[in-house]
């Protein structure tokens, strides 16, 4: 074989495999996005008193498994709560208790595939979730000035799109991005994620849209979702807003890091103690 002949086999090789890569990308993509805990999640055994097990029924006809905590008063805060791409809602039990502290109640939804939910995660799927979470809550009577949409890593781009559509007291976004497309650009540079990824939650494109204060929450050391990912949408988003960082905190340690208080504080700050009294619902 002369040397022309050579590399041409071998750039043919090479081009198989980079195609064979692809492939196997694009079919396991949303391995790569969702690592759901599928264990039914009981509140006895994490130590929550007072909460009460919901099932939630999606447009789609899925029945998602909830948690719920009332406010101490009916007419105070609730935080739906719509968390990050890992485990399930037992992982976020002390959620429940540092909110009930600051006299807030809690709906801290379950996804489909998770939590031994049936149906399996998709974008457009946990965006039926999430708006099946807020009717519950209206259900409940809760106002729309009473809820508080509170996004946690992925569940930012749910967050930001629930808020961006629907009234609410205020959005809190706990280590947001800007798009899921533009993180995969990170993490795989030589892969044409804008043609092979399903799943973008395009926060940045639906910013602007949101009305109500939002107050977004970044750690310094966080590799997974960098501060400045998180400064960039902020940067989109429309006042009042504002950006707390905890310099020494990663991706998982934000609340640890005081990033709760801080969005307690900047609730009072913007909202009072206690939701306005108005005599309209969504």
């Amino acid at each position: 074989m002369n040397r022309s002949s050579f590399l041409i086999a071998a750039s043919g090789s090479a081009l198989g495999l980079y195609v064979s890569l692809l492939g196997v990308l694009y079919v396991l993509q949303r391995r790569l996005l969702y690592f759901p805990d599928n264990g039914r999640p009981d509140p006895s055994l994490v130590g929550v008193p007072g909460v009460a097990v919901e099932h939630v029924a999606t447009k789609d006809g899925l029945s998602l498994l909830a948690w719920y905590a009332p406010p101490n008063d009916p007419s105070g805060f609730v935080v739906l709560y719509l968390h990050g791409n890992g485990g399930n809602i037992a992982y976020r039990a002390e959620r429940l208790r540092r909110f009930a502290r600051a006299g807030w109640g809690t709906l801290l939804l379950e996804y489909r595939g998770y939590g031994g939910n049936p149906g399996t995660p998709t974008e457009e799927g946990l965006v039926q979730d999430a708006q099946a979470g807020l009717a519950a809550l209206h259900r409940k009577g809760v106002a729309s000035e009473q809820i508080l949409i509170w996004g946690e890593s992925l569940g930012c781009g749910i967050a930001v799109r629930l808020a961006s559509e629907h009234r609410a007291a205020a959005l809190l976004l706990e280590a947001p991005y800007t798009s899921i497309t533009a993180l995969a650009r990170r993490q795989f540079r030589f892969v044409p994620v804008g043609l092979l990824l399903k799943d973008r939650f395009d926060a940045i494109s639906r910013i602007a849209a949101v009305r109500a204060p939002i107050f977004v929450m970044a750690g310094g050391r966080d590799t997974l979702i960098p501060p400045d990912v998180s400064r960039e949408l902020f940067a989109a988003a429309e006042q009042p807003k504002e950006f707390w960082l905890a310099p020494e905190a990663g991706h998982n340690d934000l609340g640890a890091a005081g990033a709760i208080e801080a969005a307690v504080a900047f609730v009072r700050r913007h909202l009072g103690p206690n939701p306005p009294t108005l005599p309209t619902r969504q």
